[in-house]
């Protein structure tokens, strides 16, 4: 266990936001972590991250970033349709989905290119492509950092929803993921209808559907559509897609009556930020050291330079033009820091 002080976050976070932590530390293993949790607990805030990439730094950490680095993949069981896959909290996720479709494990597929860890990956719920990881979700291993037990999530016990669970509410900056089982299938069951994945495969004379054919179509359509966070500073997306009751549906069809959208029930309808936001002008839009990406504008950049204070009054004059045009309240997605 090797403890920095004073150290900048612009390498570990995707928005590349210089700020300085108080303290910083890598952690590989249980033994590490309750070492760190001992030394620190009570006296200096905790921060657990990832790989970074949901993250928006406004100001100085007077604490200690610890960072999931436990890794690790191994099969633990399997029957006659499934094999469970656990993997560590600090596995980097696409290096995990690629370890799926090299051993012929289908479900995760649709999840290429995710940036971010396995830790991560139920925390946010991801989703990509009409699959979120409730969908392969089996359970998972935690560590209470104020009560030293180690605790496990089953399915029922994470209440996930959109881009949200249980770690985000009541278990939040509480918890810190050693591991996570995943339910795959031996025989894939093929989500080809977002997005523009059909559209891909044909263009590329792909008639015969594989995992990994999928994965490919998912990793070129993100290449093509989202910055590389290695050379201009994002998080992914900045914002949810907002869930509209029926009044504001109502509302939003007699302003546009053009308006995508797609019902999830009898009063409730989910509606892309992304056109709610390129209706309001901001598509392309650069204020200074920020923009709005000029292809997917739930993508906030970080053009070189930007302090986290810019992109989140940025990202307030998104949220506030697009409520004030169309009565939409957004959330942001990114975690505010």
């Amino acid at each position: 266990m090797f403890v920095h002080s004073k150290i900048s976050t612009k390498t570990i976070n995707t928005f590349g936001i210089n700020v300085t932590a108080k303290m910083f530390s890598r952690c590989s293993s249980l033994k590490e972590l309750e070492e760190l949790v001992e030394c620190f607990r009570g006296e200096l805030p905790i921060l657990i991250i990832g790989g970074g990439s949901n993250i928006l730094f406004t100001k100085d950490f007077d604490g200690i970033i610890i960072r999931n680095e436990i890794e690790g993949i191994e099969v633990v069981k399997e029957d006659e349709k499934h094999v469970y896959v656990k993997a560590g909290g600090g596995v980097n996720w696409h290096e995990f989905v690629l370890y799926c479709i090299e051993n012929n494990y289908a479900g995760v597929e649709n999840l290429s290119f995710i940036p971010g860890t396995v830790g991560a990956s139920p925390i946010q719920n991801i989703g990509a492509y009409g699959v979120e990881i409730k969908d392969v979700f089996q359970e998972l291993t935690a560590y209470n950092m104020e009560t030293d037990e180690i605790l496990n999530f089953k399915h029922k016990d994470c209440h996930f929803g959109y881009r949200d669970s249980v770690f985000k509410h009541e278990y939040k900056d509480k918890l810190f993921i050693l591991d996570v089982t995943y339910k795959l299938d031996k025989v894939p069951t093929f989500k080809t209808s977002y997005g523009d994945i059909e559209a891909w495969l044909a263009k590329h004379n792909i008639t015969q559907l594989s995992i990994k054919a999928v994965s490919d179509a998912v990793i070129a359509i993100r290449k093509e559509k989202l910055p590389n966070p290695a050379v201009t500073g994002n998080a992914g997306s900045f914002f949810k897609n907002p869930v509209i009751d029926k009044t504001k549906f109502e509302k939003l069809i007699s302003l546009n009556n053009k308006a995508p959208h797609y019902q999830l029930d009898e009063h409730h309808y989910k509606v892309p930020a992304a056109w709610l936001i390129e209706q309001c002008g901001w598509k392309g839009k650069q204020e200074g050291k920020v923009g709005c990406h000029a292809r997917q504008p739930l993508v906030l950049l970080n053009l070189g330079g930007a302090e986290g204070k810019d992109i989140y009054n940025f990202s307030q004059q998104i949220i506030d033009s697009v409520l004030e045009k169309f009565g939409v309240q957004l959330e942001r997605e990114v975690n505010i820091l």
